[in-house]
């Protein structure tokens, strides 16, 4: 299977994607014509840029003569409601509701996969300013993300990826800068309210560049495209794209890397290592040890289980497992020795073999809600709803966890197998 791989140690955002698409091999004429096809007076410029000593693609878009401006600085000259500070600034926000959004992705001459795409990625781009404000998705005003620009750059990733013809993209985990972020209702710290939500389970940390890395488009983006998220898979290499972002920032690539090849025949697995953490309990308050794996599960283990053991002279006792990436094994040993009653922690490093795997929205009666598919070479061999999700709308709407659960099942066979 052909896959693409996004490596995000500096961020990701809307331009910065469409640069790396571009680099790797996405005609620019296509992403060109898809500028124009929607009609809002955009036009795209590239060029060839360093990057603390990369070179990588650089893509604007141009709206009625005028660049597209980082975040930052588009918000550094305009008031609360998004209008410009100064009289002589021309460049306004375009105030949206999403359904005129949807409408103008619509008309466009695309492909209808892409139109379905990019509207999913303004959906939750929606969902996730809309739950930040509590208000109704309707009633967000897209500042950012109504923008000509923004249109522009998520119709175009629309466009490009599907054109990459991948059957899946996978991420590392993303650094999503640091410092704080001026923004339409405020400023807030790094990563900004809407950044946030919508990156809800995907592996985030901040590094030393105090500025933001993952915009909300650029967010977005992934949790529509990405199907899941850890180390690069076992793959044979074949193209490879570098996007570049706005700033160049000393000692760090300001790039996204996108690098596109083909999973080992026969397998579809992602193998990676990780690390097992064990401790024997035989002494500790059994309300500690639920209190612990909370706070494990929180502080980034994989998984987390308990085993009743036997022990020395004849005590009942319980053995803790951590299992984890190996960049958290430090902190989760930590955890160990300081919230147990154990005087040591085993750790060993295996090889882990799991199933590609990818979301697959359905919509039941009370929301949406995530389907997580695995399989080998194309063949479905598991599928679950995320509980998460299922959760969510069982609480919210008063009902049993487990209808939710099976509502979601069947319209997911259903599709399936119509």
């Amino acid at each position: 299977m052909r896959i693409a791989y996004l490596d995000c140690f500096s961020g990701i955002s809307g331009d910065m994607f469409l640069g790396a698409l571009l680099d790797a091999g996405v005609p620019f004429e296509l992403l060109q014509k898809t500028a124009a096809a929607l009609n809002v007076g955009a036009t795209l410029q590239p060029s060839r840029v360093h990057r603390a000593g990369i070179s990588a693609t650089k893509l604007d878009v141009v709206v009625n003569g005028q660049k597209d401006q980082p975040r930052e600085e588009f918000w550094s000259q305009r008031d609360a409601q998004g209008e410009p500070s100064h009289p002589h600034e021309t460049h306004a926000v375009a105030h949206l509701p999403l359904s005129a959004i949807l409408r103008i992705i619509e008309d466009a001459k695309i492909s209808d996969r892409a139109k379905r795409t990019a509207g999913k990625i303004f959906s939750a781009l929606g969902a996730a300013e809309a739950k930040v404000h509590n208000v109704d998705i309707e009633d967000v005003q897209f500042h950012e993300v109504g923008a000509a620009d923004a249109i522009v750059d998520i119709v175009c990733a629309a466009v490009g990826a599907e054109a990459l013809a991948v059957g899946q993209f996978l991420c590392s985990p993303l650094n999503v800068g640091g410092g704080t972020i001026a923004c339409a209702h405020g400023v807030f710290p790094v990563p900004a309210p809407a950044t946030l939500e919508l990156l809800q389970g995907a592996p985030i940390y901040s590094g030393d560049i105090q500025k933001e890395l993952v915009t909300p488009t650029g967010a977005a983006i992934v949790k529509v495209l990405v199907a899941s998220f850890g180390p690069r898979p076992v793959v044979t290499t074949k193209t490879i794209g570098y996007g570049a972002g706005a700033h160049d920032f000393s000692g760090q690539a300001n790039v996204l890397r996108i690098s596109v090849g083909e999973v080992r025949a026969g397998t579809s697995l992602v193998e990676e290592e990780i690390s097992i953490l064990e401790a024997n309990l035989d002494d500790l308050n059994p309300q500690l040890v639920g209190y612990i794996v909370d706070r494990a599960l929180a502080e980034g283990a994989r998984d987390v289980f308990t085993t009743a053991v036997q022990m020395k002279k004849n005590r009942p006792g319980t053995l803790l497992t951590i299992l984890a990436r190996p960049e958290h094994e430090e902190k989760l040993r930590a955890l160990l020795f300081r919230e147990s009653s154990t005087l040591g922690v085993r750790t060993r490093h295996e090889r882990r073999h799991a199933l590609l795997r990818r979301h697959e929205a359905v919509v039941t009666p009370w929301g949406e809600v995530r389907m997580k598919v695995a399989g080998v070479d194309g063949t479905v061999l598991q599928y679950a709803p995320e509980y998460e999700d299922c959760r969510h709308i069982a609480v919210t709407h008063h009902l049993p966890l487990k209808t939710v659960m099976q509502e979601a099942i069947r319209l997911y066979l259903d599709r399936k197998n119509g």
